[in-house]
């Protein structure tokens, strides 16, 4: 049974439902009465508020740090955790089983008050652990489909990918290349998806010789834009689905004597800290790093709090930056 039922048999809004489960006094009598019934009719389990001593300690786990992009979420953790006298524990998991074991016993050692995993879902053991040790856990950028009762920070993923396409498009572009990020991540596919729908709503056709995969690195954008630009008929555009294969696309054209924009133009997304200051300065999908890692640390407090969310999927708005790597087809 779960608190949205209870509001939907109650007739009332799921912050009422929340506001008399977490015990605050801002109710009508008649509706707390009605509420009330209602939870010990169905059983309903109260949130457990951890009595222990808080250890003033959040893990925040990554796949990996080597990338700017982590540095934002990190910077907007901190802000929130060190205003409220919390210290933070940064690791990297990298996905490997014997890492991940021995990082949930560094937990349990700890005994950390909260866990934030960015771009990695606890997996059911590790999630099930952790609900043991009643632990709560909040999630950045969902790798998949996170469990149910996991609160998820995002960001528009989709209409970010639309948004950079169908700039390139307003452009006059029409082959337009596309980098994509690690295809197991949930963002990545979104990014992807809003490209192509842009292209379907300006009729021009998905070709999926300019479709390559990569995976965020300065590298594999090197490498996905060298073998887009070797094609017999290039595109004039690429859309990379990070800042960092951006800057590799950039180096890709160079060795090639291409100038951007001139002969080619490239959006990246993220909108980290050296894309302004890349030559020239790089058009790109703002994605607000540093406000998702701040509700993440809120949203955190309130969990340790023993507090219900309301609304356990968040997703922050994305924007395009318009600076001076794209340009109008053949001006």
């Amino acid at each position: 049974m779960t608190i949205t039922t209870i509001a939907q048999e109650a007739g009332v809004s799921l912050p009422t439902v929340s506001r008399v489960v977490n015990g605050r006094a801002d109710v009508a009598p008649q509706t707390r009465k009605r509420i009330e019934e209602l939870l010990q009719r169905h059983g309903y389990q109260r949130p457990v508020r951890r009595q222990e001593v808080r250890a003033n300690l959040i893990d925040l786990v990554f796949n990996d740090l080597d990338s700017p992009w982590a540095l934002e979420i990190i910077r907007g953790v901190e802000e929130v955790a060190h205003g409220a006298g919390i210290g933070t524990v940064i690791s990297a998991i990298r996905r490997r089983s014997t890492v991940a074991r021995q990082w949930l016993e560094n937990v349990r050692t700890r005994a950390s008050d909260g866990v934030i995993f960015v771009t990695s879902d606890p997996e059911p053991r590790m999630h099930a652990e952790l609900r043991r040790l009643r632990v709560p856990t909040v999630v950045v950028d969902s790798a998949g489909i996170p469990a149910l009762d996991v609160p998820t920070i995002g960001a528009t993923n989709w209409s970010g990918g639309m948004s950079a396409t169908e700039h390139l498009l307003s452009l006059g572009h029409r082959r337009i290349g596309v980098i994509g990020g690690h295809p197991r991540l949930l963002c990545s596919r979104a990014r992807l998806d809003g490209y192509r729908a842009a292209l379907q709503s300006a009729g021009v056709p998905t070709d999926d010789a300019l479709v390559v995969e990569g995976d965020f690195s300065h590298e594999s954008g090197y490498t996905g834009a060298s073998r887009l630009l070797d094609l017999d008929d290039p595109p004039t555009a690429i859309f990379a689905c990070s800042d960092t294969m951006a800057f590799g696309v950039y180096e890709a054209a160079r060795v090639r004597r291409m100038r951007v924009p001139d002969d080619l133009s490239v959006v990246g997304f993220d909108d980290i800290p050296g894309a302004r200051w890349t030559s020239p300065p790089l058009t790109t999908v703002r994605q607000p790093l540093v406000e998702m890692g701040l509700l993440a640390a809120r949203t955190m407090l309130r969990l340790m709090d023993g507090e219900q969310i309301e609304s356990p999927r968040v997703e922050l708005a994305t924007n395009l930056i318009l600076r001076h790597s794209t340009a109008r087809l053949g001006h």
